[in-house]
Formats: C-alpha cells, structure tokens, sequence
C-alpha cells in the first residue's frame, strides 16, 4: 500500500458552472439552497476516503481571488479538477483553452487533470465525444466525469477518480498515443517477472503465480480463476502462455490489460510492493533499510540468506557444474541495473579451472560484500527480492551484527564466521602471491592474471576444530607513513618477507615495532618464496631472533612455486589464531613431539577407535551379549577410554587455551 500523502482538489473555470456546489453536495450529500461564491477548504481525513489518503479541497472564486493566488494555489496541487457546465458550448470550449494553457506554459507543472462535466441532470446527451479530443491531445488529462451537483450523480465518484489520479497515475506507466506500455514500465515490469520466476525458466507456473498474488494481493488464486486469466492471455497471444505458465509477453500484456480498462491500482500494488516509487525507480527505504552497526562491530550474512543466495546460485546454474560461467552471471544480474561484479571477483574468489566461480567462491564474495560494504549487500540483496522472496519485512532480516570484538577477548570465546587477515609487507615480498595460493592458485596460474583485474582481497572458507569459517585476506599497500586505521584494523596480522631479498625484513620489523608490539592483534611472520636460496637479512635482528625476542612464531616457510595448488596449512592456523587471540599455540608445525601434535596423534590410536565403537554399540544398538557386559577385559579397556579422554581434554586446553 503507498504510503500516505495530502493533496489538494482545485476547481478552475469561470463562474456558475456549479463547481462549488459540487463541494457542497459531498460535504453535505444534498444539493445546497444558498451556494456561496467560494467554498473554505476542506480536508477529508483518511479514515474515510477509499486509500486511507488525507484529502484538501480548494476551491476557486475568480471574483474573490486574483490570477496569481490561483496559480499559486496550483503550485501546490496534487490533482487539479477542471470543471466545465454540460449543457453550456462556451464552457466546454473554454476546457480546451485552459488544458492548452496547462501544457504549453507548464502551469499546473506536469500535474495530473481531471475533467469535469457538471449539470449532466439539464441534459439528455453526452458531452464524451466532444471531451474525447481534448483528453485524447494532452497526455496530462487522466479521465473525464460527468456528474450532477443537483442528484448526486457521481460525486463520489469525482472524488474517487482524482484520488486515483495521484496515487495511480497513468502517466509514467502507459502512453496512449502508441497503446502500450512505457519502457521504464516494461524495464520494472521484466525485473518483478524475472524475481517471481523461481525455476528460471522464463514461465511464472501455477505455484508461481500464487505466490506472486499472494506476495502482492495478500490472497492466492482458486484454480478457476488461474485459468480464466491464461485463458484471456491465449486469446490474445499466441506466445502469451507456454507449457500452461505465463510467460513474460503475457505478464506484460496482462498489465496493459489492466491499465486500459482503468485498473491502474492494479499494476502500481505491484510495483510499489516490489519497492518502486511513482518514478519508477527503487525507494532508498526499500534498497538501504536502517540497521545499527555498533562500533567494534561486523556484519555477515546469516542462515536464511545463504539459504537464498544457494536458491539464486540453483536457479542460474542451468548446466548443474557447480559453477557460474560468464553468460550465467549476466543472467543473474539482469535484475541489477548496472553490473556489480568485475573482472576483479574472479581473483577474490574460488574459481573452477575454466576461471569461473564456483558455488563456494560465490559465497565468499557475498560474504566479502557483507563484511566490507554491508549497504552494498542490502542493495544488490533488494535487487534480488530478498524481502519478497524470503517474506520479511526489509534485506536487514539478513544480517547478523556480532558483537563487539571486546566482548568476544572478555569471554574467550566468539560467535563469528568472518575474520580478518591483513597482510603486510615490502614489495615485492610476495603478498600478491599469498593471496591467490590461498584460493588455490600456484605462480604459474598467476603469471596469466592481467594487471588490471588483480585484486587486493582474497577469501575462502578453512575449518578449525571441524567448523567452517572464512578468512578475509587484505593486501596492505606497502607505505609505512600512512597506514590508516583500516589497514590496521583486522584479526590477525600477516608480516610478509621475500628470504631471497636482504632488504625485505627490514619493513617487518618496523611495521611490527611501530603498530603492534603494543597490540592484541596476533601477528604472524611469513618467510615468503622459500623455495629460493634464503640471504642474510640487512637488519640488526635475524627473522627468527626478532620473533624470539617479541614471543613471536618463527617465521613460517611459504612458496607457491609448486605444481600442485599450494600448501593451505597456514591459512587454517592464521584463522585459528584469529578465533583465539587470547591463546597462544604452542606451535605451527606437524612435528609429533609438541603438545598440539601429540594431542591430534592420540586422537587416531586405534584403541581410542575401538573404545568408541564398543561404546556406540552399548548406547545405539543396545545388542551386546550379556556375558561381553560382564567381561572385565570390557570394563577395563572402557575405563582406561575414559581417562585418556580425560587427560586428552585437559591437555587440548593447555595446549590451546592458555592465557598469553
């Protein structure tokens, strides 16, 4: 329903053409004795006009008021009511000057006209088929009544016709010279189509298009009354319905249906419950709802909405590869009005071998969005028709703002999916290169990026612990004066040295010593294109003595220069330091003689396996023979289960919970 709006009704023309009688007959609902020259405004309040719209009615008296009082008064109109006498030719001679008036010195300002024939009590004919050229000529005359101020004869109606006439306009959706409809009405008509149309398959079907009346009606469709509106829709195009759905010819046709028999609520219920104004553009209400973002705080996506976006990604992937090629994404985004995605995203994201994006890196850069630009992602969300699709109330039913990070070191513990990983380093350090091994590329697969569609982020999803997260990979550009507090605003931080360049370290240890000696933000330093001979650092500390000394990890091996998709270990370690920036691991390695490495070779003995499936088959199948329960050999390998798990625990909590 469209919001509630005050306009005013002024009627204009010279005297004794009964137009303050009319004004007095709906006021009063009976045709005044003594009619004075100019009626005081009047507003009608919402509860009792047809839309809940507060109504002003102005009247004018060219004996009380002058020219310029009129056209003021014009100025604020909404509707304006050009009242002619029927059973008098100079007056309906006179409807043709002041329209003419109206659209070639643009007094009335593109404002909607009604005409009006009154006295049609003194007469036995029409005035139509004088009125018809007139309306016919001037695009702003949106319909002609006849009435009578004397009988009441449609009086309500008047009004009915010029509320009409301001919260359904004509106007921007058809053009009556060409009889059909405009093309920013068929642009916003195609994108409702394309946005009801789950399956993709270019037809609304029958469950379609009682969700589609449903969404926009609050009442579905009988069967009966589905088919007689196909029905009308095949006896006037061949192409109108295919396969018993609606196609986009018919969706359109049916519309221009509606608005030439004068059912123009029809159409404007369903663009402005699709967010559209009465320019035909998208209300910044609809496309950006309020949503309080805290300080400290992030933004990610929650279930329903990746429930969603898999239904979009479903919906487009027509050849089921897991995958969206070039053509698929353009479909994707024809409900867009301009392309949001650039060459960019496919070096952000997870790509097949083709170079496409995959379902998985389709996630990440809707996730990317959230985190970085979350009134991006309402936006492109309402392009989408999260809010009708999902049934809620705006895209903001879409977002989880997490808590503030210091919450999160308070309790030792986070409800987070996002984290954040800047990297940092001179050039040439190889930063570019720890970005794209993380989406599985090697230096070969990087040597065929273009330099404009490089990008600065990188994202995908690691396990800790058995939970998916994703980590956000940030290139910071390497100037040492002027990183801002987005640069070092992050999880975790990534100090990035080239071990084949002796100058490489250097900017590490500065940036450490500058920023984040003082900091909570963990920080890890990586020995980058260790495949290469490693040279004597110019800086007064060697790598692994400035991390010995400032409780650091050593500095941890990286190349990409593999054949296979580089290692992604680290990438899981950096996130997990993110999740717990109040524990300090004991190590990053797999070396079998610390506590993190013993601890995850205990959980694979074989005894710990058998000891579970004894378990699983006392509790679950409850099939254990009786004498196997008095066995003590049983009880015996149960209780020694049970303590190693005991002890295990324990040493899982040293071991990657302790306080730094």
């Amino acid at each position: 329903k469209p919001k509630d709006i005050q306009f005013k009704i002024i009627y204009t023309e010279k005297t004794k053409v009964g137009k303050t009688s009319l004004i007095m007959s709906l006021v009063s609902e009976e045709f005044p004795d003594e009619v004075p020259l100019r009626a005081e405004e009047i507003t009608i309040p919402a509860d009792v006009t047809p839309e809940r719209v507060p109504t002003h009615i102005v009247d004018y008296s060219e004996a009380e008021q002058s020219d310029e009082q009129l056209y003021q008064e014009i100025s604020k109109a909404n509707v304006i009511c050009i009242v002619y006498s029927v059973n008098n030719k100079k007056s309906i001679e006179k409807v043709s000057m002041v329209s003419l008036c109206a659209h070639n010195e643009r007094l009335f300002c593109r404002v909607p006209l009604i005409l009006v024939g009154n006295k049609s009590d003194l007469v036995e004919h029409s005035s139509m088929e004088t009125i018809l050229p007139i309306m016919n000529q001037y695009q702003d005359i949106e319909t002609c009544v006849e009435c009578s101020a004397k009988n009441l004869k449609n009086i309500s109606e008047l009004f009915y016709y010029a509320q009409k006439a301001v919260l359904h306009p004509t106007g921007p959706l058809y053009c009556p010279e060409e009889k059909e409809l405009k093309p920013s009405c068929i642009k916003s008509l195609t994108r409702i189509f394309k946005v009801s149309d789950l399956d993709n398959d270019g037809i609304l079907n029958d469950n379609e298009l009682n969700f589609f009346q449903r969404t926009c009606f609050n009442t579905p469709l009988a069967p009966q009354a589905l088919e007689d509106v196909k029905n009308v829709v095949r006896r006037n195009m061949t192409d109108g319905v295919k396969d018993n759905g609606l196609s986009l010819k018919g969706f359109l046709f049916l519309h221009t249906l509606f608005i030439q028999r004068g059912r123009h609520e029809t159409t404007w219920t369903v663009l402005r419950r699709f967010g559209y104004d009465d320019d035909l553009e998208l209300t910044q209400e609809y496309l950006f709802p309020m949503i309080k973002m805290p300080p400290d705080c992030t933004t990610e996506l929650n279930h329903n909405a990746y429930l969603f976006l898999q239904s979009v990604f479903d919906k487009h992937d027509k050849d089921r590869d897991c995958a969206l090629s070039p053509e698929e994404v353009k479909d994707l985004f024809k409900v867009f009005p301009y392309m949001p995605w650039g060459p960019d995203v496919n070096h952000t994201v997870c790509t097949n071998e083709k170079g496409w994006i995959t379902y998985q890196g389709y996630l990440s850069q809707w996730t990317l969005t959230t985190y970085l630009d979350v009134q991006r992602s309402l936006e492109y969300l309402g392009y989408l028709g999260y809010s009708i699709i999902c049934e809620q109330e705006s895209q903001a039913a879409a977002i989880t703002v997490t808590r503030n990070k210091r919450i999160d070191l308070q309790k030792k513990q986070t409800q987070r999916s996002v984290f954040r990983c800047n990297v940092l380093g001179a050039r040439g350090s190889g930063k570019s290169g720890f970005l794209q091994a993380f989406l599985g590329k090697n230096l070969q697969g990087q040597r065929r990026i273009r330099e404009d569609h490089k990008s600065f982020y990188a994202i995908s999803t690691t396990y800790v612990y058995g939970q998916e997260k994703y980590l956000l990979l940030h290139e910071v550009m390497p100037d040492f004066d002027f990183l801002s507090e987005a640069d070092l605003a992050c999880d975790v931080v990534c100090l990035v040295y080239d071990i084949n360049n002796p100058r490489s370290f250097e900017y590490c240890a500065k940036v450490y010593k500058q920023y984040f000696i003082d900091s909570k933000t963990p920080c890890v330093v990586i020995a980058a294109k260790s495949d290469l001979h490693e040279v004597r650092q110019h800086y007064s500390l060697s790598p692994h003595e400035f991390c010995r000394k400032h409780k650091l990890h050593p500095p941890q091996p990286f190349t990409c220069s593999t054949t296979e998709a580089p290692n992604k270990d680290i990438y899981t370690r950096l996130t997990t330091m993110a999740m717990y920036p109040h524990a300090r691991l004991r190590c990053m390695c797999a070396c079998n003689r610390c506590t993190y490495c013993l601890c995850q070779n205990l959980l694979k003995l074989e005894l710990l396996r058998s000891i579970k499936a004894q378990l699983r088959r006392v509790v679950f199948n409850r099939h254990m023979a009786q004498a196997d329960l008095k066995n003590s050999t049983f009880w015996l390998r149960a209780s020694v289960g049970a303590t190693v798990f005991a002890v295990l625990g324990f040493a899982m909590y040293r071991a990657l919970l302790k306080q730094r």
